[in-house]
Protein backbone atom coordinates (compact mmCIF):
# COMPACT_ATOMS: atom_id res chain seq x y z
CA UNK A 1 0.00 0.00 0.00
CA UNK A 2 1.63 3.34 -1.22
CA UNK A 3 2.42 5.56 1.79
CA UNK A 4 3.55 9.28 1.49
CA UNK A 5 4.26 9.65 5.01
CA UNK A 6 3.75 8.02 8.37
CA UNK A 7 2.65 9.73 11.61
CA UNK A 8 3.65 8.09 14.54
CA UNK A 9 0.12 8.57 16.48
CA UNK A 10 -1.88 5.98 18.65
CA UNK A 11 -5.38 6.64 17.63
CA UNK A 12 -7.79 5.33 20.44
CA UNK A 13 -9.89 2.74 19.07
CA UNK A 14 -13.66 4.73 18.47
CA UNK A 15 -16.20 3.78 21.82
CA UNK A 16 -18.36 2.62 18.87
CA UNK A 17 -16.40 -0.57 19.00
CA UNK A 18 -17.00 -1.95 21.97
CA UNK A 19 -15.09 -5.29 23.33
CA UNK A 20 -18.22 -7.24 22.92
CA UNK A 21 -18.41 -5.71 19.50
CA UNK A 22 -14.35 -6.68 18.86
CA UNK A 23 -14.54 -10.16 20.09
CA UNK A 24 -17.39 -11.01 17.57
CA UNK A 25 -15.73 -9.88 14.66
CA UNK A 26 -12.49 -11.77 15.83
CA UNK A 27 -15.25 -14.45 16.52
CA UNK A 28 -16.33 -14.16 12.83
CA UNK A 29 -13.34 -14.26 11.86
CA UNK A 30 -12.08 -17.67 13.19
CA UNK A 31 -15.23 -19.26 11.59
CA UNK A 32 -14.03 -17.65 7.92
CA UNK A 33 -10.73 -19.26 8.63
CA UNK A 34 -12.31 -22.75 9.59
CA UNK A 35 -14.62 -22.39 6.99
CA UNK A 36 -12.42 -21.65 4.39
CA UNK A 37 -9.58 -24.22 6.07
CA UNK A 38 -12.45 -27.27 5.38
CA UNK A 39 -12.63 -25.34 1.64
CA UNK A 40 -9.17 -26.15 1.34
CA UNK A 41 -8.20 -22.08 0.53
CA UNK A 42 -6.71 -18.98 2.51
CA UNK A 43 -8.21 -15.56 2.45
CA UNK A 44 -7.87 -15.79 -1.19
CA UNK A 45 -9.52 -18.67 -1.53
CA UNK A 46 -12.62 -17.34 -3.92
CA UNK A 47 -9.98 -15.82 -6.32
CA UNK A 48 -11.17 -15.97 -10.13
CA UNK A 49 -7.76 -16.59 -11.61
CA UNK A 50 -4.33 -17.53 -11.46
CA UNK A 51 -3.16 -14.21 -11.41
CA UNK A 52 -5.76 -12.67 -8.74
CA UNK A 53 -4.45 -15.56 -6.70
CA UNK A 54 -1.00 -14.64 -7.69
CA UNK A 55 -2.17 -11.11 -6.30
CA UNK A 56 -3.45 -12.30 -3.05
CA UNK A 57 -0.25 -14.22 -2.39
CA UNK A 58 2.19 -11.07 -2.72
CA UNK A 59 -0.12 -8.79 -1.01
CA UNK A 60 0.94 -6.72 1.54
CA UNK A 61 -0.32 -6.37 5.30
CA UNK A 62 -3.05 -4.13 6.76
CA UNK A 63 -1.52 -0.15 6.78
CA UNK A 64 -1.35 0.74 10.48
CA UNK A 65 -3.33 3.45 11.74
CA UNK A 66 -1.76 7.04 11.04
CA UNK A 67 -0.30 6.02 7.73
CA UNK A 68 -1.28 8.45 5.20
CA UNK A 69 -2.07 6.96 1.69
CA UNK A 70 -2.77 7.94 -1.49
CA UNK A 71 -5.10 6.69 -4.30
CA UNK A 72 -4.44 6.72 -7.50
CA UNK A 73 -7.19 8.31 -10.18
CA UNK A 74 -9.64 5.57 -11.15
CA UNK A 75 -12.48 4.79 -13.97
CA UNK A 76 -15.59 4.19 -12.16
CA UNK A 77 -17.91 1.31 -13.28
CA UNK A 78 -20.47 4.20 -14.31
CA UNK A 79 -18.15 5.95 -16.84
CA UNK A 80 -17.48 8.67 -14.67
CA UNK A 81 -13.80 9.75 -13.07
CA UNK A 82 -12.94 9.44 -9.21
CA UNK A 83 -10.17 11.26 -7.52
CA UNK A 84 -9.67 11.80 -4.44
CA UNK A 85 -9.70 14.89 -3.05
CA UNK A 86 -7.81 16.46 0.43
CA UNK A 87 -10.61 17.73 3.06
CA UNK A 88 -12.84 15.28 2.64
CA UNK A 89 -12.73 11.23 4.51
CA UNK A 90 -12.86 8.35 2.07
CA UNK A 91 -14.10 5.20 2.66
CA UNK A 92 -12.24 2.44 0.85
CA UNK A 93 -14.00 -1.07 0.80
CA UNK A 94 -12.41 -3.62 -1.23
CA UNK A 95 -14.96 -6.74 -2.42
CA UNK A 96 -15.32 -9.28 -5.11
CA UNK A 97 -18.79 -10.19 -6.11
CA UNK A 98 -18.18 -14.26 -5.16
CA UNK A 99 -16.90 -13.04 -1.78
CA UNK A 100 -19.16 -14.56 0.60
CA UNK A 101 -18.33 -12.30 3.32
CA UNK A 102 -18.75 -9.20 0.82
CA UNK A 103 -22.03 -10.80 0.11
CA UNK A 104 -23.13 -10.31 4.03
CA UNK A 105 -21.23 -6.57 4.46
CA UNK A 106 -22.27 -4.91 1.31
CA UNK A 107 -25.71 -4.29 2.55
CA UNK A 108 -24.57 -2.28 5.58
CA UNK A 109 -21.76 -0.36 3.35
CA UNK A 110 -24.89 0.56 0.83
CA UNK A 111 -26.92 1.46 3.97
CA UNK A 112 -23.77 3.32 5.17
CA UNK A 113 -23.16 5.31 2.07
CA UNK A 114 -27.01 5.90 1.55
CA UNK A 115 -27.08 7.83 5.47
CA UNK A 116 -23.54 9.40 5.05
CA UNK A 117 -22.54 10.93 1.74
CA UNK A 118 -24.88 14.16 2.57
CA UNK A 119 -22.22 14.64 5.13
CA UNK A 120 -19.19 14.23 3.08
CA UNK A 121 -18.67 11.02 3.28
CA UNK A 122 -16.81 9.57 -0.12
CA UNK A 123 -16.59 5.60 -1.02
CA UNK A 124 -14.56 4.11 -3.61
CA UNK A 125 -15.62 0.27 -3.63
CA UNK A 126 -13.17 -1.58 -5.20
CA UNK A 127 -13.99 -4.72 -7.16
CA UNK A 128 -11.77 -7.59 -7.47
CA UNK A 129 -13.54 -9.58 -9.85
CA UNK A 130 -12.30 -11.26 -13.08
CA UNK A 131 -13.73 -8.42 -15.04
CA UNK A 132 -15.57 -5.18 -15.01
CA UNK A 133 -18.61 -6.39 -16.62
CA UNK A 134 -19.15 -8.93 -13.53
CA UNK A 135 -18.77 -6.07 -11.08
CA UNK A 136 -21.16 -4.07 -13.10
CA UNK A 137 -23.72 -6.97 -13.38
CA UNK A 138 -23.83 -8.02 -9.77
CA UNK A 139 -23.95 -4.34 -8.10
CA UNK A 140 -26.86 -3.92 -10.62
CA UNK A 141 -28.48 -7.33 -9.85
CA UNK A 142 -28.21 -6.12 -5.64
CA UNK A 143 -28.98 -2.72 -6.39
CA UNK A 144 -26.23 -0.90 -4.97
CA UNK A 145 -25.46 2.60 -5.91
CA UNK A 146 -22.32 3.28 -3.57
CA UNK A 147 -19.78 4.29 -5.59
CA UNK A 148 -17.38 1.42 -7.32
CA UNK A 149 -14.67 0.68 -9.66
CA UNK A 150 -12.89 -2.28 -11.16
CA UNK A 151 -9.17 -2.48 -9.65
CA UNK A 152 -7.60 -3.83 -12.75
CA UNK A 153 -4.11 -6.15 -11.50
CA UNK A 154 -2.51 -2.87 -13.21
CA UNK A 155 -3.94 -0.21 -10.91
CA UNK A 156 -3.54 -2.73 -8.25
CA UNK A 157 0.36 -2.40 -8.74
CA UNK A 158 0.07 1.57 -7.86
CA UNK A 159 -2.42 1.07 -4.72
CA UNK A 160 -1.93 -3.03 -3.96
CA UNK A 161 -5.21 -4.48 -1.72
CA UNK A 162 -4.01 -5.71 1.37
CA UNK A 163 -3.97 -9.56 2.34
CA UNK A 164 -7.64 -10.76 3.21
CA UNK A 165 -11.25 -9.66 1.61
CA UNK A 166 -13.06 -7.81 2.43
CA UNK A 167 -11.49 -4.92 3.49
CA UNK A 168 -12.62 -1.74 4.65
CA UNK A 169 -10.72 1.55 4.98
CA UNK A 170 -11.21 5.00 6.14
CA UNK A 171 -8.87 7.65 5.41
CA UNK A 172 -9.38 11.39 7.55
CA UNK A 173 -9.57 14.33 5.19
CA UNK A 174 -5.39 14.54 5.33
CA UNK A 175 -5.40 10.77 3.67
CA UNK A 176 -4.12 9.28 6.84
CA UNK A 177 -6.04 5.94 8.03
CA UNK A 178 -8.09 5.90 10.93
CA UNK A 179 -9.77 2.70 10.32
CA UNK A 180 -8.59 -0.56 8.97
CA UNK A 181 -10.49 -3.68 9.13
CA UNK A 182 -9.99 -7.29 7.17
CA UNK A 183 -12.80 -9.50 7.16
CA UNK A 184 -16.07 -9.08 7.43
CA UNK A 185 -17.55 -6.26 9.41
CA UNK A 186 -21.12 -6.20 11.62
CA UNK A 187 -24.07 -4.28 10.52
CA UNK A 188 -23.82 -2.58 13.76
CA UNK A 189 -20.04 -1.52 13.08
CA UNK A 190 -20.39 -0.35 9.46
CA UNK A 191 -22.96 1.89 10.87
CA UNK A 192 -20.59 3.01 13.60
CA UNK A 193 -18.42 4.49 10.55
CA UNK A 194 -20.51 7.16 10.29
CA UNK A 195 -20.04 8.11 13.98
CA UNK A 196 -15.80 8.65 12.84
CA UNK A 197 -16.88 11.45 10.06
Amino acid sequence: MPATSKTPTTLAAPASLSSTAISRRQANAWLAAGALGALGGSAGAWAQTDSEAALEARAPAMPDLGTRLQVPDIALLDGSAFQARAGQPLLIYWWASTCPFCAQQSPAMQALWQAQRSRGLKMLALSIDKTPDEARAYLRKKGYTFPAAWASPAWRRQFPKPKGLPITLLLGGQGQLVLAEKGQMFPEDVEAIGRLI
